[in-house]
């Protein structure tokens, strides 16, 4: 299923390429390299994708489509991998990246309370703004890196899993036919 939902995209971006809103990435936008399904391609993009979901400013796509156009990686991976920070994840996600650069910087983590207005994002962040960006880089890093292998991981194990069911799909046809081979024989004057 996403096999083809990737392929239809990708289709869909090749017929609209010549629209105002997509000339201006030229014919990068229908390399093959951005749609391409391999195992590589695909893990470097979700790593991308969620090392870069990690910035603490609403602009993770337009950076995600950016990257990969410009690392020649799977988009659709990459846009997917940058939903990790979403508004149901954003809060324990941005503590939790708080709490390690408060912890690298040996910085005593000090309670807070958010206020959506200009004056507490001037004076209530103050003291939390190192830790709080040192978190995200570290975080980004790390997890992106982490992404990568697990999906690398999950790659290389589907691979093998496909590679034993056809060879115990070949197994199975083998003695089949040996089977059938040594009853027409044994059953013949």
């Amino acid at each position: 299923m996403p096999r083809r939902l990737v392929k239809k995209f990708a289709q869909i971006i090749h017929a609209r390429r010549h629209k105002w809103y997509l000339s201006i990435f030229g014919e990068r936008l229908t390399d093959s390299h951005l749609w391409s399904l391999n195992r590589h391609s695909i893990a470097a993009a979700f790593g991308m994708g969620i090392g870069v979901s990690f910035i603490p400013l609403p602009i993770h796509l337009l950076v995600v489509v950016l990257l990969a156009l410009w690392w020649r990686l799977n988009v659709a991976v990459a846009i997917a991998g940058s939903y990790l920070v979403n508004p149901f994840t954003m809060v324990p996600i941005y503590y939790g990246a708080y709490r390690i650069g408060a912890l690298l910087l040996r910085y005593r983590p000090r309670h807070f309370v958010f206020h959506l207005t200009w004056n507490w994002l001037e004076h209530g962040l103050g003291p939390a703004w190192r830790p709080f960006l040192l978190g995200c880089v570290v975080c980004g890093i790390v997890c992106g890196f982490l992404g990568r292998v697990v999906m690398e991981l999950i790659g290389r194990a589907a691979t093998l899993r496909r590679y034993h069911l056809r060879r115990q799909r070949h197994r199975s046809l083998r003695e089949a036919a040996e089977a059938q081979h040594s009853a027409g024989s044994h059953g013949a004057p």
